[in-house]
């Protein structure tokens, strides 16, 4: 009997994706019409037609979806006990906030609270896999910053480069992780124009449900490795150069500053979505792009990236195009690139690449709430 039910399921499945052999459904945000086989006719109006229906079928699909395909996160906002970092020894349990972390249990199910009192630390800080629920609270982004300088082709314990991977002032693998008011900063100064492993990352986050609340990102090339999970970014500064909002996570910055230091030629994101079935992206709502060289808002690191800016003040640094394919023209097939009622002088529309969009209240929809990441199920304003 359980090869009949197999066998009965696996027939059901066949006769459901055969309904409508027009469009490919994936688990994650994804109905997209199948590329045409035909003989290269000249596109007519019901074509367009009928394009311009299956990306709002898509849109529907993406603002009634749960992205998570588990049960609902359930994140510990209360403190079960807190500790204290402070410069001088009187005034805290620690002096480093590596010395706080390493004190918790080696599988930590409870929110602690790490108040990181006013100080420069230069420390090189990692959070392990099952260190879950931290909370690193600063006395203010300007008062409380952690700082290091390590590059791509920093030796390692081996001797052999860290890599950008392992270049992270302030790393962060465990889920549920907060932090609040403190500043993240890579030293490493700003490289000059094809100079090599100079890539010099001040946080990254490799995990899922993070929120950063009134914090500070400083770097310049990669300076924040958004790497994967989904995360929240509220009224934080990004400061870089080159790239320096980068990774494949799903994330919402909301109300951020972001400002490039680039000497020439910069980009503000390189989202690195590799394929249909993942279900990441950056969106941009209420935030600011200024600060100096000439900008583009993202290159297609992955080649299927995507990236959103709505309600964002663009400063005229931002390059006419907007986009770069990352020398690629296959990707402008498959990259999600797009911007909705944006201001500035960096904000025209009129000069995009033509295979970016700019949304309609009913596209953008999806990308401007908490409902992006499922935020409603983890995060408590």
């Amino acid at each position: 009997m359980p090869n009949l039910h197999y066998i009965f399921f696996v027939f059901l499945v066949l006769f459901l994706l055969l309904q409508n052999p027009n469009t490919a459904l994936c688990h994650t945000k994804g109905i997209r019409p199948r590329r045409s086989t035909g003989n290269g006719l000249t596109v007519n109006m019901t074509q367009v037609q009928d394009s311009e229906e299956q990306f709002m079928k898509w849109v529907k699909f993406v603002g009634s979806l749960k992205h998570s395909v588990f049960k609902a996160a359930k994140n510990k906002l209360f403190a079960s006990y807190t500790l204290h970092v402070a410069k001088n020894p009187a005034a805290g349990d620690f002096t480093t906030i590596q010395e706080a972390i390493d004190s918790l249990p080696l599988i930590n199910l409870v929110r602690v609270v790490i108040k990181v009192h006013a100080g420069v630390y230069t420390e090189k800080v990692n959070i392990p896999p099952m260190k879950g629920f931290i909370t690193i609270e600063g006395a203010g982004a300007d008062n409380t910053i952690v700082q290091w300088g390590d590059t791509a082709q920093t030796p390692g314990p081996k001797g052999q480069p860290l890599g950008t991977y392992g270049s992270a002032t302030f790393a962060v693998n465990s889920p549920y992780f907060i932090a609040k008011n403190i500043t993240f900063k890579n030293t490493t100064p700003v490289p000059g124009p094809g100079a090599v492993g100079k890539q010099a990352v001040a946080l990254r986050i490799s995990a899922d449900n993070a929120a950063f609340y009134g914090c500070k990102f400083l770097g310049a090339q990669d300076t924040l490795y958004d790497q994967l999970g989904r995360h929240y970014y509220k009224d934080c500064y990004i400061e870089g150069s080159v790239d320096f909002i980068f990774g494949n996570a799903l994330s919402l910055f909301e109300g951020c500053h972001v400002h490039a230091v680039a000497q020439n030629l910069g980009a503000v994101t390189a989202q690195g979505r590799k394929s249909l079935l993942e279900d990441t992206g950056f969106s941009f709502v209420n935030c600011k792009v200024t600060g100096s060289g000439v900008l583009y808002l993202g290159r297609a690191w992955g080649p299927f990236s995507r990236v959103v800016f709505a309600y964002t003040y663009m400063d005229n640094i931002i390059i006419p195009k907007g986009w770069y394919n990352w020398g690629d023209p296959s990707r402008e097939m498959t990259v999600f690139y797009g911007q909705y009622k944006c201001t500035g002088a960096g904000a025209s529309f009129a000069g995009r690449v033509s295979w970016s969009r700019e949304f309609t209240d009913e596209e953008a929809k999806p990308f401007i709430s908490l409902s992006f990441i499922d935020g409603s199920e983890w995060i408590q304003l």
